[in-house]
């Protein structure tokens, strides 16, 4: 267990202290909070990549466990704020099947191919997407700014999920079927 692998381990810890600030109205600002937890897990997340890649500290682990950190908090976040009623259910369905088809495949490669699939540049600009569009649309819901643009951005996000998916799948189904 290394400093980015346990950078990883407390994104998945920072899951539930999200879910325990964001519907207790007992906290102060509980939804400003939560957003303040999620900054925080984006943050864990480039700084596990940074150190990771510049110390060489790069395990099967971190490469497995780093993106389903990613995907559980997202997915979690996004949830959240369609139980509030700031997303709209069909965010969540696309996230979701992409998501899903995304571990499946990456666990259909490492099993059989013994390959794990890494993050690339389509979808760390997804994620990043991602973490700006939830990062505006709870600053919006909670009145620290006001930002009119929060759902262009969500589908901004979305839509690039789904390069992401197409350039995921060619990459790593696609070559291996011709090799």
């Amino acid at each position: 267990m290394n400093v980015p692998n346990m950078l990883t381990a407390v994104r998945f810890f920072l899951i539930p202290v999200f879910v325990f600030v964001f519907y207790n109205p007992g906290i102060n600002n509980n939804i400003f909070w939560a957003l303040v937890v999620f900054v925080i897990a984006g943050a864990t997340d480039l700084l596990d990549g940074y150190i990771a890649r510049k110390y060489n500290l790069i395990t099967k682990w971190g490469k497995l466990m780093d993106p389903l950190a990613d995907k559980l908090m997202l997915l979690t976040v996004l949830i959240s704020l369609y139980i509030k009623g700031v997303v709209p259910i069909i965010v969540i369905i696309i996230v979701f099947i992409k998501e899903f088809l995304m571990i499946a495949g990456a666990i259909f490669l490492y099993r059989n191919r013994k390959i794990v699939v890494e993050a690339n540049f389509f979808g760390k600009i997804a994620s990043a997407s991602f973490y700006i569009a939830v990062v505006m649309k709870i600053a919006s819901v909670t009145k620290v700014i006001d930002f009119p643009f929060s759902d262009a951005l969500l589908y901004i996000a979305v839509f690039l999920t789904l390069i992401a998916l197409i350039q995921y799948g060619y990459k790593n189904f696609a070559k291996q079927i011709r090799s």
